[in-house]
């Protein structure tokens, strides 16, 4: 007797499925990653993912979103313990420490010169991800964590700018040496706290 899958209803089919397209694309690259290999990760058929999302870049965008929304959760914390003045110890890990996001961005950026897409979308969610930062820092002014006279964009750029050099951390090794992405933070943190 064959086992089958237990029959999820859409919305968990389709989590579980961005869920293995997560792993599958965070160690690979969009253009190794493939529909087969996504669906073998999620316990699917291939057609199940096709009912889903229409390509492997809708599947995409969806890990980019899903990805952006663990990220938000990660700078809500860290927002959260900054505004209690928690002790540096509890805020000292970036939300950055996981590259998910920012490797997916590299992915994108990677296909982006041969999809229009894919470069309309990131472009629109890089902008969005900057603005929500810079939105959040203009809260921790408020709030009198960050020092006023700090301009919230410049210091979202410099902070995304600081999920990519991580990105490039994780994909390439050996770029930043043990202990200096933790250094930049101190630094990143002492700059904006004054």
């Amino acid at each position: 007797m064959t086992q089958t899958a237990a029959r999820l209803p859409a919305a968990e089919r389709r989590s579980a499925i961005v869920r293995a397209a997560l792993e599958v694309f965070g160690s690979g690259s969009y253009a190794s990653s493939t529909t087969a290999e996504i669906a073998r990760a999620a316990g699917v058929s291939e057609p199940i993912i096709y009912r889903h999302f229409a390509s492997k870049r809708d599947l995409w965008c969806a890990c980019v979103e899903q990805a952006w929304l663990q990220l938000q959760d990660r700078l809500a914390r860290k927002s959260a313990a900054l505004r209690n003045r928690s002790p540096l110890d509890a805020v000292d890990r970036s939300p950055w420490a996981d590259p998910l996001l920012t490797n997916l961005w590299v992915q994108g950026v990677t296909e982006a010169a041969d999809d229009e897409e894919i470069q309309r979308f990131l472009r629109a969610h890089v902008r969005a991800v900057h603005d929500y930062i810079a939105e959040g820092i203009r809260d921790l002014q408020e709030a009198g964590v960050v020092a006023a006279d700090r301009d919230p964009g410049a210091e979202a750029w410099i902070l995304i700018g600081g999920g990519l050099l991580r990105s490039f951390a994780d994909r390439l090794g050996g770029v930043v040496r043990p202990g200096e992405l933790a250094a930049i933070g101190r630094e990143r943190r002492r700059w904006l706290t004054g």
